[in-house]
């Protein structure tokens, strides 16, 4: 415990900065235009705004259109600026809100291009769908030499060494979260038994939204985490070389130099999945399962389920 508590000290000289998310960037302005030759794909933030999508060709939008009549209908069937998720504007415009219906939508214009010519109809489908960004965060496991299984030695030292990680990273707006600890007696080589602990934990960002100002880079997560990460490797490294320069006998627990590894995750919610073949567009979303395929965890990726009809399934 010492160790651990000199170390913290070490590592927590350094003045406070509080590091914040930023909001993403606006896309009012953008406006999505169709196509009679194929689907266009949209992707929407799960529970944010559409950008607008028109019911136009690039090559109608270049023209003028006498006595237009559009008409959209979705997953749910027709859409109407009467429900308060859907604007739809006098010259067709589409505006989903808090967008949470993945599927085809399809707009039928009915329109002349000269008062004289005959009335034509076209088509224009989009594939619109859901995503967020996925839940990253690093994966660390390490192994302390420890005192008998069944101590309480081991219970307290968990305690004090997940609050010292997490009061680590809490300046960066980082949280420590312990998966497992498991207690195992290890036979060395050519050497007898000793007992090592085995942790696992996570170290993810939290989503903090305020009207503070923050520097862009400081605000962003990918940032945050690395900061974190390299606090926690400086951590452990740093305990390695004070029992080296230590001319006292080795502490009961302690830490076992090189076993500390990482590894960096990415972790969509049920019935969302990343595929940068399917969706090229958006290859490190979390894109909401397409019929066809199902995700019925946090996994990164949908699966294969031909009996799956619907967006979104977390069931097969």
């Amino acid at each position: 415990m010492v160790v651990l508590m000199s170390l913290f000290c070490l590592l927590t000289v350094q003045p406070s900065k509080r590091f914040l998310r930023s909001a993403g960037p606006k896309h009012d302005n953008l406006k999505i235009v169709g196509s009679v030759v194929f689907p266009v794909k949209v992707y929407v933030e799960l529970n944010h705004n559409s950008p607008r999508i028109l019911c136009l060709t690039n090559h109608l939008r270049n023209l003028e259109l006498i006595d237009p009549i559009f008409q959209w209908t979705g997953p749910g069937g027709g859409l109407s600026s009467e429900n308060s998720s859907v604007k739809i504007s006098p010259s067709g415009t589409l505006i989903l809100r808090h967008f949470n219906q993945s599927g085809v939508y399809t707009c039928s214009i009915v329109y002349k291009l000269t008062a004289m010519q005959p009335v034509e109809h076209l088509i224009i489908k989009y594939l619109i769908y859901a995503y967020f960004d996925p839940k990253n965060y690093y994966e660390f496991t390490a192994r302390y030499h420890t005192a008998p299984c069944n101590s309480s030695e081991n219970t307290y030292f968990e305690k004090a060494l997940l609050q010292i990680l997490s009061n680590l990273v809490a300046e960066l707006s980082c949280e420590v979260t312990l998966i497992k600890s498991e207690c195992h007696h290890v036979k060395m080589q050519r050497g007898g038994l000793q007992n090592e602990n085995f942790f696992t934990f996570s170290v993810t960002s939290l989503d903090r939204e305020n009207h503070r100002l923050c520097q862009q880079r400081d605000c962003d997560a990918f940032y945050r985490l690395n900061k974190a990460k390299h606090l926690i490797e400086r951590f452990f490294k740093q305990q390695v070389e004070i029992i080296r320069k230590s001319s006292e006998p080795l502490p009961k627990i302690y830490y076992i130099d090189g076993t500390l590894h990482m590894v960096w995750v990415d972790r969509c919610s049920p019935g969302y999945g990343m595929n940068a073949q399917m969706h090229p567009e958006c290859p490190e979303c979390c894109v909401v399962c397409s019929p066809g395929s199902y995700n019925p965890s946090d996994g990164s990726h949908c699966l294969q389920c031909d009996r799956s009809l619907i967006y979104g399934a977390t069931k097969c």
